[in-house]
């Protein structure tokens, strides 16, 4: 429960004192006590937002509101309404007079900082991934499938991961012992990679001001090396490699929520890093690479057409093989698109001369590997997209509004774009801008002598 975010709306509707007797009736529910044990820490609690409200007026303490709800705007549900938000997010760090050589721009999932005056090693690579928002009580899994993502993100921007960092938030009433439980997630990944956990931050999220048992947080890895594969050098002639994947923390939300724990042991495996290590560490010449994370295989071919101004196109029988047989059979039961969910393969592009070798080392690693599908020139701006062949027929394969509802309550929550959802990007843009603005004018005073 956030306690401020309560006492804010409810100031709003009732007076001060109405307000203390409610928050402090609440505040027992969960800490346990009668009300009146309570009463002084609603009352310092609504001193302190009448004060914040008086303070966001002063420049820098405001910020522009969109009216816009992140749940509403698809923000984390790694589908249209995502990607947009992601987009302008780019804007923003766009707008800075600094740039890595690859940014969030480029709408790839790690950036890459050129070393200065380095004659072995270009480039340091920085990736961060926040833990699965439904994997609260379950924090080692936690721990190990967000490592594993960071870790993924630097592999495939064809880099070495050298370092991992973590960062802890849990709430007031959280079990001291999920922060070690999750520290020992990370750490497994950490051991059976040989990459050290170097640095972190722990943390209660909102401070006195949360209650309740939430946990949460992100870990970063950092790599090295002299190569770039962004999803912005695919090519028109590219051959698509595709591992097969068991999926990570989406597909662990999903077993567990539908009541089929032992799904969750075909996640945990390091099959996606053995198999991206060797074509690194051997330099082979690969235009691209990426995870199959971002909304499914629909949000990931999406980005990388609309990056590299081609068609994506995949056999949609050989689609289906790139998910582990278990993960498969689960999907079906559950009603879940495939082509629209996490199942983290390793999707590698590069020319057709290249394909076999890649083919051979990661089969060499023991994971399964397939040729799945073609770059293609794009007729233009209409035609740049990502496409299956499915029956001998072409069809276009866009990320929804959401990735596929893969728990109970995302099915309620539906896969469709708001009615107004045109009006609602107009404001978020306007947010962003504003943002910028701010941004430019904090920069400008600061750099006057």
């Amino acid at each position: 429960m956030d306690i401020e975010g309560f006492a804010r709306r409810a100031l709003k509707r009732y007076g001060e004192e109405e307000v203390i007797k409610l928050l402090s009736e609440r505040i027992a529910e969960i800490k346990g006590g009668k009300a009146e044990d309570w009463i002084n820490w609603a009352r310092a609690t609504v001193i302190e937002v009448k004060n914040a409200e008086k303070s966001s007026k002063y420049p820098f303490l405001s910020y522009y509101k969109s009216k816009v709800r992140a749940g509403e705007a698809g923000v984390g549900s790694r589908g249209e309404g995502d990607f947009y938000v992601h987009s302008l997010i780019a804007e923003v760090i766009s707008s800075t007079k600094v740039s890595g050589v690859v940014s969030s721009r480029d709408l790839d999932d790690a950036g890459v900082v050129r070393i200065p005056e380095s004659q072995k090693l270009k480039y340091i690579y920085v990736a961060v991934d926040g833990i699965h928002s439904r994997l609260s009580e379950f924090p080692f899994i936690a721990g190990f499938h967000v490592t594993r993502a960071a870790m993924r993100d630097v592999l495939v921007m064809n880099a070495l991961p050298v370092a991992v960092f973590s960062d802890v938030h849990i709430a007031d009433d959280g079990d001291v012992s999920k922060i070690f439980d999750h520290i020992a997630g990370i750490c497994a990944v950490c051991e059976l990679t040989k990459t050290p956990l170097v640095a972190g931050s722990t943390l209660r999220i909102g401070g006195d001001m949360v209650i309740g048992e939430r946990f949460s947080g992100g870990v970063g890895c950092i790599g090295v090396g002299d190569r770039i594969a962004a999803r912005r050098h695919s090519a028109p002639g590219d051959v698509i490699l595709l591992t097969e994947g068991a999926g990570g923390g989406t597909v662990s939300t999903a077993a567990i929520y539908y009541g089929r724990p032992e799904v969750v042991e075909e996640t945990l495996n390091v099959d996606f890093l053995k198999a991206c290590e060797p074509v690194v560490r051997r330099k082979l010449d690969v235009h691209a690479m990426t995870d199959v994370t971002n909304g499914g295989i629909r949000g990931d071919a999406e980005e990388i057409a609309r990056v590299s101004g081609t068609r994506i196109v995949f056999d949609g029988e050989v689609l289906r093989k790139i998910v582990n047989p278990r993960v498969m059979e689960f999907f079906e039961e559950a009603g879940i698109d495939y082509l629209g969910v996490s199942v983290d393969s390793l999707m590698v592009i590069c020319d057709e001369s290249v394909a076999e070798e890649v083919k051979r080392v990661v089969r060499k690693a023991g994971v399964k590997i397939y040729e799945a599908g073609t770059v293609e020139r794009a007729d233009g701006e209409k035609d740049t997209g990502a496409y299956v062949l499915k029956n001998g027929r072409m069809e276009r394969l866009k990320p929804k509004f959401r990735e596929s509802a893969y728990t109970p309550i995302k099915k309620v929550v539906g896969e469709k774009r708001p009615e107004n959802y045109e009006e609602m990007k107009e404001r978020l843009r306007k947010a962003a801008e504003e943002a910028i603005k701010k941004k430019d004018e904090l920069v400008k005073k600061l750099s006057q002598p």
